[in-house]
């Protein structure tokens, strides 16, 4: 069975604040090894599951955040950016029995540690069917086009309930518990690791690929912090503006969805100044 790791950094164990996540930083190349650490443990205990091959995806900021050459051997590892399907990319192979959303978090605007989707602080919301979505609510919605299950879910406590939303049967694994958006109590690595060993192994009970559902449009909605991030985002094909800071747009399905949304965090991303955002 092929299993896809998502990883994201955010909810990784010990990072806490933005300079845990933020390459270049001295707190970074700390973090960088927990990060590794919990993404070698979710690789061990698939494998100890009956997992034959195992793909990660380095899914946070620049994307070139894992230490590859301390990265278990028997897995493979997609690093840098620009991917057709970014967080999730390879699950389009159509041959992935398993994904786990390795150091999650919650979606913007929610209480949870470094809470945001996509972007950290120019998108204050974002809905998809008129549901809050998180990055792990939207990437579910892709990744079941291709049948395959999300089956593991790691980060603080909050972005494990978050789980609830869009994979009520994944096992989920906290390694730290919610204090504030920039402060949490963290688990060692050490126990962290074992913990998400532990449930990668008993996840894979939870692998096979699905049968896809019938393809269907989504409607997604997007909230910005200000007028003129809105007006960029509508200069995308599709996208119209719905208030001062609000646009909408519909696609025909996840696949297309998630690629607006990312030509979308494109164009706000290059209409930010640093002193007036």
């Amino acid at each position: 069975m092929k299993i896809l790791i998502s990883a994201d950094m955010e909810g990784a164990t010990g990072v806490t604040w933005p300079a845990d996540c933020e390459p270049g930083t001295e707190q970074w190349r700390r973090c960088r090894g927990m990060f590794t650490s919990d993404v070698n443990a979710a690789i061990g205990g698939l494998f100890e599951g009956g997992a034959t091959e195992v793909l990660v995806n380095e899914a946070h900021s620049t994307m070139r955040n894992l230490l590859l050459e301390e990265l278990d051997e028997r897995a493979t590892m997609i690093t840098g950016r620009h991917k057709e399907l970014s967080m999730v990319e390879g699950v389009q192979a159509g041959d992935v029995d398993g994904i786990v959303f390795l150091g999650y978090h919650c979606g913007a605007g929610e209480d949870g540690v470094l809470a945001h989707t996509y972007l950290p602080n120019a998108i204050t919301g974002v809905w998809l069917g008129g549901q809050p979505a998180s990055e792990g609510y939207l990437n579910a919605a892709v990744v079941a086009e291709y049948g395959t299950p999300v089956i593991l879910v790691t980060g603080d406590d909050r972005a494990c309930e978050d789980a609830g939303s869009y994979a009520p049967f994944a096992r989920t694994v906290a390694v730290k518990d919610h204090v504030s958006r920039y402060a949490a109590r963290c688990r060692p690595p050490a126990r962290t690791a074992a913990d998400i060993r532990e449930a990668a192994e008993k996840a894979m009970l939870l692998a096979g690929r699905l049968e896809p559902p019938p393809p269907a449009e989504r409607a997604m909605e997007i909230e910005v912090d200000s007028a003129q991030l809105a007006q960029a985002a509508a200069m995308v094909p599709g996208v119209t503006r719905t208030g001062t800071r609000r646009v909408r747009y519909t696609s025909p399905n996840a696949y297309e969805m998630i690629r607006a949304f990312k030509a979308v965090c494109t164009l706000i991303s290059s209409s930010m100044e640093n002193d007036y955002g």
